[in-house]
């Protein structure tokens, strides 16, 4: 079944209403915190929570926040159809520089999609500081399957992690196809599983040369 909510338009709504949210807050940060991307993201994070469920209006049947710091979900909600969804939330400083965020393991997100009733969301707030006061300036709220490949890398950690390449560069394709997608991660996956059985016997091979060396040494 296709997400009225992310197949119809409703989503941009809750983006421009989570700007709007962010933007209209006093200052929330102390001297401390404003110098500390995570502390802000916390902060940030905390706010969109708390007002969350109001902010999705009808489109909310059930809905959570209570989740552990490595969980898949920061967030997480049903609709009116039964699609269950979970919300990633990931926050950028713009003056921060280059950044490379983790969304979920590839083998994960590959299970949670096994039930088409699922739906992993990214929700992404690029911000500006300024003293104390925070600026959002993009937010992105889409499932992961409207971010475009072109966006998005794989990083080398257990099974892989699809990351976004770069915070400052978000392409997203509206009402994109899931089957699509997910055929695109499986084609990524099979290029990028043999460059790492490349890098790894390289590795084999350096530290069998490397035990080569500590066996001719005398103990000293």
């Amino acid at each position: 079944m296709r997400s009225k909510l992310f197949y119809g338009g409703e989503y941009r709504r809750i983006e421009a209403e989570i700007k709007k949210l962010l933007n209209s807050q006093p200052e929330f940060l102390s001297a401390r915190t404003a110098s500390s991307t995570r502390a802000t993201g916390d902060a940030i994070q905390e706010i969109i929570g708390d007002k969350f469920r109001a902010l999705l209006g009808g489109n909310c049947k059930e809905y959570s926040a209570d989740f552990a710091r490595r969980a898949m979900a920061d967030l997480a909600f049903k609709d009116t159809d039964d699609i269950y969804y979970v919300v990633d939330v990931k926050t950028h400083r713009k003056e921060e520089g280059f950044h490379m965020p983790n969304l979920t393991s590839v083998e994960r997100l590959a299970r949670f999609y096994e039930d088409d009733m699922n739906c992993f969301v990214v929700l992404t707030v690029s911000y500006r500081i300024d003293a104390r006061q925070v600026t959002a300036e993009d937010v992105h709220f889409v499932p992961i399957e409207f971010l475009s490949w072109k966006c998005l890398t794989i990083g080398a950690l257990g099974w892989g992690q699809i990351q976004i390449a770069n915070s400052d560069r978000i392409d997203v394709v509206p009402e994109y196809s899931r089957k699509k997608w997910m055929l695109e991660l499986c084609d990524t996956l099979l290029q990028f599983y043999p460059h790492e059985i490349s890098k790894i016997r390289k590795r084999i091979d350096h530290f069998k040369k490397v035990r080569e060396r500590w066996e001719k040494k005398t103990e000293s």
